[in-house]
């Protein structure tokens, strides 16, 4: 059975600081932050970051109190994109995957942006080399809509992301 999902709070921060440093050490072509970039903020900058309802949520998977696994929605606040979402920042620690927590992770964010009052699109890149999460992203109904190439450089190495869109709406794109 997948670990509980639940909303992260200030309270969780330096757990998901240390999270996501993980996640860009170890997957630096999936990431638009490099782990230096990140440990620069203050906690204060970093809890402004990624814990700051109603714009931006960070839920988080748990294995008893470990927190495991991470993904934020971020909605837009202009006027005219409003009606858009995005969700950033997916990643499961490698000793916890397999047990359904990404599927779970997603679900939980896609539940909730249904709730949101006017939103319509979901939408979110993922680096074309990760068939794992394209083909979990695609199982959860989001299309893709097209690759940017170069759009991340890591090591020396530019990678290539698909933007994908899931319409809330509607089961179709």
């Amino acid at each position: 059975m997948p670990a509980p999902i639940r909303q992260l709070s200030g309270d969780d921060a330096q757990s998901l600081r240390d999270l996501r440093q993980r996640a860009l050490a170890e997957h630096p072509e999936a990431f638009g932050s490099a782990p230096e970039e990140e440990a620069a903020l203050t906690l204060e900058q970093f809890i402004g970051n990624y814990l700051s309802p109603p714009l931006r949520i960070t839920l988080g998977a748990f294995a008893g109190d470990q927190l495991v696994g991470i993904a934020s929605l971020l909605r837009w606040s202009p006027r005219k994109t409003r009606h858009k979402a995005m969700i950033t920042g997916m990643y499961v620690a490698p000793e916890a995957r397999g047990a359904g927590l990404g599927r779970a992770l997603l679900e939980a964010l896609i539940a909730h942006a249904r709730g949101l009052e006017g939103l319509r699109d979901l939408s979110l890149a993922v680096t074309v080399t990760n068939s794992a999460a394209r083909t979990l992203y695609q199982r959860l109904g989001f299309v893709p809509f097209g690759i940017e190439r170069d759009y991340i450089y890591a090591d020396g190495v530019y990678h290539a992301i698909e933007w994908m869109l899931l319409r809330l709406d509607s089961a179709d794109y």
